[in-house]
């Protein structure tokens, strides 16, 4: 049964928001997405399409180009947004920290306004785990001060929450959930849709995927002294379609309740090295991944893990996904693997 209310989804040909897009349509919202194809491409559209069987409204658009946002606002009528864009890569926001400010707050702050122009205040933020910073306890709870972050990407994220609760303290129509992702990996079980940047790899997963199909030689691990027990950094991984079912359940929520800000962890509460998820995949797929040691990435920390009991009981959600079905697509059979490619899905059976 339709739904018949309208999400605008940010960043909706990226890796996550395509995802969450699937999940929209087949519980009966319609969509409306924008995207600037950066860092991705506009088929990932039509493969949610062809997967759902269901339309979605697209327009090639920068959130920095408030005039554009404005007019597609006044265009249709939304009910709540889903805000994915974002630059997001680490390293590259310490090496590009201008860009990062700009794409990233004053992105938001134009989408703010055009909600704002057109009385639509409910919103999912996709936020980060980088907001904690370093650290100070483990699990993560979200309770765990915020601000002291090390890295550009992640004090962007930290900036645009900081603006959100204000904005939700000084105008009570505001209702906002932030989400703080762990590291999201996988892809959809039809094998037509996952993780395909158009940039230089920095996830572990595709840079892993295109070194199993043989595009890359090896794998750069950064940094092999952290403080953990085999040198590399741990990190909480969640699959893409919980994460996806995580934002569905996040409307549901604002539905239910006026929370003005609230900020909610989506983990696994458990994580792996970077050395351990080399060896599950190899474990998985049964193929080799060669690997090189390199520095440590500026702005990394050791360790990520959240507790998100908090998360599982507001949103009445919870991940249902193991490690075995992140690494590799069910319509394999044990053994073989696949990875998103621009070409579409490679593997070896």
């Amino acid at each position: 049964m339709a739904n018949l209310k309208t999400v605008f989804v940010t960043g909706g040909t990226g890796y996550i928001g395509s995802h969450c897009i699937i999940d929209l349509l087949n519980e009966g919202y319609e969509v409306i997405t924008i995207d600037n194809l950066t860092n991705s491409r506009s088929g990932a559209l039509r493969r949610v399409q062809e997967i759902t069987g269901k339309s979605v409204t697209f327009y090639e658009c920068d959130l920095l180009d408030g005039r554009a946002v404005h007019a597609i606002f006044a265009k249709h009528k939304i009910d709540y947004v889903i805000h994915f864009a974002a630059m997001k890569a680490v390293g590259e926001s310490m090496q590009f920290p201008l860009i990062y400010y700009k794409n990233n707050v004053i992105g938001t702050i134009n989408l703010i306004e055009a909600m704002k122009a057109n009385s639509v205040y409910q919103m999912v933020f996709s936020s980060s785990c980088t907001v904690y910073g370093d650290p100070e306890h483990l699990p993560i709870t979200e309770d765990h001060p915020t601000g002291a972050v090390t890295n550009v990407y992640g004090r962007t994220k930290y900036l645009i929450e900081e603006m959100l609760k204000d904005l939700s303290h000084a105008e009570e129509k505001w209702n906002i959930i932030a989400l703080r992702y762990f590291n999201p990996v996988g892809a959809h079980p039809s094998g037509r849709l996952g993780e395909d940047p158009t940039k230089n790899f920095t996830n572990l997963m595709p840079y892993i995927g295109q070194v199993a199909i043989g595009k890359k030689p090896s794998l750069t691990i950064f940094g092999c002294d952290y403080d953990t027990p085999d040198g590399t950094g741990v990190r909480d991984y969640i699959h893409v379609m919980d994460l996806a079912s995580g934002h569905v359940s996040a409307l549901s929520k604002l539905d239910e309740e006026h929370l003005r800000f609230k900020p909610l962890n989506l983990g696994l509460g458990h994580g792996l090295s970077v050395l351990e998820f080399i060896k599950e995949f190899e474990r998985v797929s049964k193929v080799h991944i060669p690997y090189e040691y390199s520095g440590r990435r500026v702005g990394d920390v050791a360790t990520l893990v959240c507790d998100g009991t908090r998360g599982v009981k507001e949103l009445k959600w919870k991940p249902t996904r193991d490690f075995q079905v992140m690494y590799i697509q069910p319509r394999y059979r044990p053994g073989s693997f696949c990875v998103a490619t621009s070409e579409g899905f490679r593997g070896r059976d």
